[in-house]
């Protein structure tokens, strides 16, 4: 069966707004054409994909301001705690963290913890305490 980019992209918009649709994929499930087909008629990056896209994007940002405003409207505390993690500072969510892991090194030398310290390690705290903490051995 022969489709038309016209007919297809028409159709595929009129998907997303009656069915509120947030991937690609669920309109290319909808119309029942094979990835292959959609793309060649509506390649990635034209004016009708764009579009498309838009109109997606559109409704995962309405998704997400009706769930956020659900939330703040809650008394469920885990809904609360979720969206106190989304307005939160980066302070505020370490805080909050039960185990909270930087990756970012900041250019800054990273030392690993090891439940086994080297001599070196051993002698380097010894040295900053100043031999304030040595035991006598009589």
């Amino acid at each position: 069966m022969r489709y038309s980019k016209k007919q297809i992209y028409e159709h595929s918009k009129e998907l997303v707004k009656r069915h509120k649709l947030i991937f690609i994929e669920d309109i290319i499930a909808m119309l029942g054409i094979s990835k292959n087909t959609f793309y060649r008629l509506i390649p990635d990056k034209s004016n009708e994909s764009n579009e498309l896209k838009r109109m997606l994007l559109e409704n995962k940002i309405a998704i997400k301001v009706n769930l956020r405003r659900k939330w703040s409207e809650s008394n469920n505390p885990t809904l609360e705690i979720a969206l106190y993690k989304l307005c939160a500072t980066n302070d505020e969510h370490k805080l909050l963290q039960k185990n909270y892991l930087d990756l970012t090194s900041k250019d800054e030398k990273i030392r690993v913890a090891s439940l086994f310290p080297t001599q070196d390690e051993i002698n380097d705290v010894l040295e900053d305490d100043g031999g304030d903490n040595e035991q006598s051995t009589s």
